[in-house]
């Protein structure tokens, strides 16, 4: 077995373990942000059809933070104003990306890859098909995510994909997961 192949097992086992230790210890404040988002908008959780490993489509969860009626396109895209104050709260501490767990859990996600696209996302679905960013799995953190990159500049972030998947080998992806939980990273910008 090659060294490549012996990490990506690791990094799994370490996905399955992660998510399923947060799922349950986080089990509290998944309850808590799902009531206070069903009084916010009614249906507090978000699923959306994203692009996965080998362009696969799959439901991303998230919980909701803008308006029931938001068009379905990229964050950076978004009007701020869709954005409910719970909303820019949970974005704000990332709270948004906990129900990810499961995805990663499921093996749809890691937790370390690249931000998952929306297939109308075609400049940036193009730019990592260049760069083979569809032979892993998303993930919910990355280089891109922690450099503050997001989808509204789809090469730029597709070179950082490229530099995460290069670079990912489990002291990395510890790494990663460390920085972003202490706070690094805005996620991704709104339109204003």
């Amino acid at each position: 077995m090659n060294a490549n192949v012996s990490e990506s097992a690791v990094i799994r086992v370490f996905d399955v373990v992660f998510s399923f230790i947060g799922l349950i210890v986080l089990s509290p404040v998944l309850l808590l942000v799902f009531l206070i988002g069903l009084a916010d908008t009614g249906s507090p959780l978000f699923i959306q059809e994203r692009i996965g490993r080998a362009q696969e489509p799959f439901k991303l969860l998230k919980f909701r933070t803008m308006k029931m009626d938001t068009a379905s396109v990229g964050t950076h895209l978004a009007d701020s104003n869709a954005i409910t104050p719970f909303g820019r709260f949970l974005r704000k501490t990332k709270l948004d990306e906990l129900p990810q767990l499961y995805n990663v859990l499921i093996g749809e996600m890691s937790l370390v890859g690249p931000r998952p696209g929306l297939a109308n996302q075609t400049e940036l679905t193009a730019e990592r098909l260049q760069r083979n960013i569809f032979a892993v799995r998303p993930g919910i953190t990355g280089f891109g995510q922690l450099a503050n990159i997001d989808m509204s500049t789809p090469r730029k972030l597709s070179r950082y994909d490229q530099v995460t998947i290069r670079n990912l080998r489990p002291r990395v992806y510890i790494e990663l997961i460390l920085a972003t939980a202490l706070g690094r990273g805005a996620g991704d910008a709104i339109r204003t």
